[in-house]
C-alpha cells in the first residue's frame, strides 16, 4: 500500500486508500471518530477570474519530511490516533481533489482542531507550488505562479 503520508502523482492515490490506511493500524481500536479535509480545485479565484486548471509540483524530497514531520507532531497531542496529509501532485481539473488530510482520534472533541492546525500547517511549511491557469473578464488566458495564500474573507 502506499505511503499514508506525503506528495504523489495524481491518480496514484485516493480517499479510499487513505481510510484503508488508518483502518489498517493496530492502534485504530482506539479511534472514534475520524475528521476529513479534501482540497479541491477551486472553479474560480477571489478576483472572479474563472479557474482553467491547476498543476502542482513539489520539491519531493523536502515536502515529504516536512508533512511527516507536521504529522508525527500533531499524534501527540491528547487523542489524537492518527494523522496524514496526503497531496497530490499533476494537472488538475475544477473540482478535481489535490490533497487529503485526515486526523482520527478517540473522540470528535479532539479531531476538529487538530484537522485544522494540519491543514494550516502544510499550506504553510510544505514546499508544494500551484500554477494556475485562469481566463479573467476580458477572456484573456494566463498562468502564474501562485505564491501568496489567498484570503478566506
Amino acid at each position: 500500500m502506499t505511503t499514508q503520508v506525503g506528495v504523489t502523482k495524481k491518480g496514484k492515490f485516493s480517499l479510499l486508500d487513505m481510510i484503508k490506511n488508518v483502518k489498517s493500524k493496530t492502534d485504530f481500536r482506539k479511534a472514534g471518530a475520524i475528521a476529513l479535509f479534501i482540497g479541491l480545485v477551486r472553479g474560480e479565484t477571489l478576483k472572479g477570474d474563472k479557474v482553467q486548471k491547476l498543476e502542482l509540483e513539489a520539491y519531493e524530497e523536502k515536502a515529504n519530511e516536512i508533512l511527516a514531520s507536521i504529522c508525527n507532531d500533531l499524534k501527540k497531542k491528547q487523542g489524537i490516533v492518527d494523522v496524514q496529509i496526503h497531496h497530490l501532485l499533476g494537472e488538475f481539473s475544477v473540482g478535481e481533489d489535490i490533497v487529503y488530510v485526515l486526523v482520527a482520534g478517540a473522540h470528535r472533541r479532539n479531531v476538529f482542531s487538530v484537522l485544522e492546525e494540519a491543514v494550516e500547517r502544510y499550506k504553510k511549511e510544505a514546499p508544494i507550488f500551484k500554477k494556475e491557469y485562469i481566463t479573467d473578464e476580458k477572456s484573456k488566458t494566463r498562468a502564474y505562479w501562485v505564491t501568496e495564500p489567498e484570503s478566506d474573507i
